[in-house]
C-alpha cells in the first residue's frame, strides 16, 4: 500500500492526432488507466467491490509531446486526505530522461455501487493512499 503508484505507457497509432504526436484525449485515458489501477492495486478487496470512482475536475499541463512508439512513465499520488466524498490525485506524465511532460491534478468523488449516491471517504478507504 502507497500513497504513490506508477505506470508505463507507450504510445500506438491509436493514439496519436494529426498533429504526429499523442492526443490530448489519450492522456486523460492514461490519467484515468493509471488511477484505476492504483485503487485496484492498494484498495481493500470490500472497498473495491462497494465502491467505484468518478472524475470531477481534471487540471491539466500540457509540456511535451510524446510520438509513435514512445514511452511515458506515469507517477500518480495523492497529496492530501479527503474532502468528504472527493480526493485529488497528482500525476506526472515523464519521458526517459525524467523531464515531465504532462503534469495533472484530478478530483475524484466516490460513488457507492449499490446506491449510485455520493459516499464519504472514510479514514479506512484513505488509509493505504495516504502517508
Amino acid at each position: 500500500m502507497a500513497n504513490s503508484h506508477s505506470l508505463t505507457f507507450t504510445a500506438s497509432a491509436d493514439d496519436i492526432d494529426e498533429l504526429g504526436h499523442v492526443n490530448n484525449a489519450v492522456w486523460v485515458r492514461w490519467l484515468e488507466r493509471i488511477a484505476v489501477a492504483h485503487w485496484e492495486a492498494d484498495a481493500a478487496p470490500e472497498h473495491r467491490d462497494r465502491y467505484i470512482w468518478v472524475v470531477t475536475r481534471h487540471e491539466i499541463d500540457y509540456r511535451g509531446n510524446v510520438g509513435l512508439g514512445e514511452s511515458v512513465t506515469a507517477q500518480t499520488r495523492i497529496p492530501e486526505g479527503p474532502s468528504g466524498a472527493r480526493f485529488d490525485r497528482c500525476t506526472a506524465f515523464s519521458d526517459q530522461t525524467g523531464r515531465i511532460l504532462v503534469d495533472a491534478r484530478t478530483t475524484w468523488a466516490l460513488i457507492d455501487r449499490s446506491t449510485g449516491r455520493l459516499a464519504r471517504v472514510t479514514a479506512d478507504i484513505a488509509a493505504p493512499f495516504l502517508v
